[in-house]
């Protein structure tokens, strides 16, 4: 598609910004889902309907001229409008089109997003739905360059005050053992300090907070594996290589291996993460509300009740928040 020449649309707004935000083309490209030609292509585009260069292209990461500085201010204005508009519409009427691109943390993927999906989808059947998954603090990091709306995952200590925050659940750690590693009348702290460690990976948030945490309570144990996948975490803890600490979500990500292992409450000062729902502070009215609000429910029917049925001590301890 050719624009017409002395006019600039929103895809050209939003590809400015984008490229303005991150160190190359390809970067902007990547985060919008296009190609590196055509985010160029575009940029050129705008930059002769407004008569001015606005970044300079051949330094990395590449500046804003000066004119780049200015129309960067009336730019995350016009695409914050946007979104508001856009907003605003779809609430005034459900079925209206629109794109909501939505990050999940992928402990959800096989019980509450699916229905959460299809229960959006009975709300807005001319919507369009972009999912995406991932660790926590990759969809943050997508959240804040603009590429979702909004995001379920764990809250972080560091959220700026531009944010809207709707908390969902309460997700305690508990320690993983295999089966019958720990005898009835064992000392669990004891059993834990003489046994290897198998480590949720560092590069996360969560794997920090595990290893912070196990330095306050003073735990050491010896470790030779650090992995970012329930999965392998969990049939490594069912060979007996050693043991672990995740959440209950976790444990249920990778539930095939639960009749091979021992789930315990910790020996230790407790633990837990807070699972929320994060947006930028008005940019899509209370649709961020209302998407809280559907995965409420949910939590509790697919999560809480299970995971309280298989490990009842964790009543009160794991829980939707309002």
């Amino acid at each position: 598609m050719v624009d017409t020449p002395g006019k600039i649309t929103l895809w050209q707004i939003e590809i400015f910004v984008a490229a303005a935000e991150e160190p190359s083309i390809t970067a902007a490209a990547r985060r919008l889902g296009s190609s590196p030609s055509a985010v160029s292509q575009q940029l050129s585009n705008l930059e002769a309907a407004l008569g001015a260069r606005l970044l300079t292209r051949t330094e990395r990461p590449m500046p804003l001229t000066q004119a780049g500085e200015l129309f960067l201010r009336r730019a995350q204005t016009i695409l914050h409008e946007a979104a508001l508009a856009t907003s605003e519409l779809t609430l005034k009427d459900l079925s209206a089109r629109m794109r909501l691109r939505l990050g999940v943390i992928e402990d959800f993927d096989a019980d509450v997003t699916p229905a959460l999906l299809t229960r959006l989808a009975e709300q807005m059947p001319k919507a369009q739905f972009l999912l995406e998954t991932g660790a926590s603090h990759r969809l943050l990091d997508q959240l804040e360059a603009r590429a979702l709306d909004m995001a379920v995952a764990a809250e972080p200590g560091d959220l700026p005050p531009s944010y809207e925050v709707h908390p969902l659940m309460e997700d305690p750690f508990v320690v993983v053992t295999p089966r019958r590693m720990v005898r009835e009348g064992d000392d669990l702290m004891a059993t834990l300090r003489a046994n290897p460690l198998i480590l949720y990976t560092s590069r996360h948030v969560m794997g920090r907070q595990i290893a912070s945490h196990l330095s306050r309570v003073k735990l050491q144990a010896s470790h030779r594996f650090e992995l970012d996948s329930y999965h392998a975490i969990m049939a490594m803890v069912a060979r007996g290589e050693g043991w672990t600490i995740l959440t209950p979500l976790g444990v249920m990500r990778a539930k095939r291996f639960i009749d091979r292992v021992d789930v315990f409450e910790p020996p230790f000062e407790p633990l837990s993460r807070r699972i929320s729902l994060m947006a930028r502070e008005g940019a899509t009215q209370d649709m961020p509300a209302r998407v809280a609000a559907e995965m409420r429910p949910l939590f509790q029917r697919d999560i809480v009740e299970y995971c309280t049925h298989k490990m009842p001590w964790l009543k009160d301890k794991m829980r939707v928040l309002s």
